[in-house]
């Protein structure tokens, strides 16, 4: 029989003054309740009460016993109570990763208005185009566009965004725009150049068949913001994310090619560990990022 129903019994039966009472407590029969009592003074080898028809009485060892399992009880509900509100109440550290460009716009920047209005939260950001390792790491959530997801993780959708060709309408009038991904051999395309990045190619899609095309132009950087100003600057096309762009394609300051070859979706995506309940700061924070996320006129003016 389980020992917490046991001391439970106990408990309430010399609250209650009665088997009877007790019983009505835990929802069960008085024939139960003085079951679970003898299974424990036979567990613990002592007599805890003395009963008859009319009333209880504590034994000596009762009395002593009864007091541990007051504080027992007490320091359950306590520690109930703790989880509870720490699903239900954000509190803590919050490690978040994210990408720098967009960490530095569109993440980090709503920091403050997350921790003012959860002020039991420290939020520290690490923005890094790096992909973090978010166990080993120690991060509790990670803010990410596209790619692979590891499969041990939990992904949620924060705002649709994609990957497209774009250049300024002066450029297309001046070099003349691409119709196949063949044309993008004769244009000056600016690369950003992380590790890598993309030199190995722009990626699209041709039918259902995923194609990388390898791209060159006169300059490239690592750093997403410069590649947007060159863009903007009319110098050459890049591969961007709409989020990057939708302000400047709204006002007609660039413009896309390319679109029947981009890739479906390159979401922006929330991501932390599978388990059984969230950390309230984590959900707290998610939902707090798409809620600004889906603000009417969000993107075109953070552009």
């Amino acid at each position: 029989m389980d020992k917490l129903k046991q001391i439970e019994a106990f408990v309430a039966a010399v609250d209650t003054g009665s088997l009877a009472r007790a019983a009505l407590v835990a929802e069960v029969t008085p024939v139960m309740i003085g079951r679970r009592i003898d299974a424990l003074e036979r567990r613990l080898g002592a007599r805890l009460l003395h009963r008859s028809t009319r009333r209880l009485a504590l034994t000596e060892q009762g009395a002593v016993y009864l007091e541990y399992c007051r504080r027992l009880l007490s320091d359950l509900d306590h520690a109930d109570n703790l989880i509870y509100e720490g699903r239900h109440t954000a509190a803590g550290h919050l490690l978040v990763s994210a990408p720098a460009g967009f960490g530095r716009g569109h993440v980090a920047l709503h920091g403050p208005s997350f921790v003012a209005s959860n002020p039991n939260v420290k939020v520290s950001f690490d923005l890094n185009d790096q992909v973090v390792d978010l166990l080993r790491q120690g991060f509790d959530m990670a803010v990410r566009i596209g790619g692979a997801l590891d499969p041990t993780f939990v992904a949620i959708k924060l705002a649709s965004n994609r990957r497209v060709v774009c250049g300024t309408p002066d450029y297309f009038q001046r070099k003349g725009i691409p119709r196949t991904l063949d044309d993008l051999a004769r244009h000056n395309c600016l690369a950003f150049n992380l590790q890598g990045g993309q030199h190995g190619g722009w990626h699209f899609r041709v039918g259902d068949k995923p194609v990388t095309v390898r791209v060159s132009g006169n300059l490239e950087c690592n750093d997403s913001e410069l590649l947007h100003r060159w863009t903007g600057d009319g110098l050459g096309i890049s591969w961007r994310s709409t989020w990057e762009i939708q302000g400047r394609l709204a006002r007609g300051e660039l413009v896309t090619v390319l679109d029947e070859f981009a890739l479906p979706a390159y979401d922006i995506m929330a991501v932390y560990p599978q388990q059984r309940h969230v950390p309230a700061k984590v959900r707290f924070f998610i939902d707090h990022l798409k809620r600004i996320y889906s603000a009417p006129g969000y993107w075109t003016s953070a552009s």
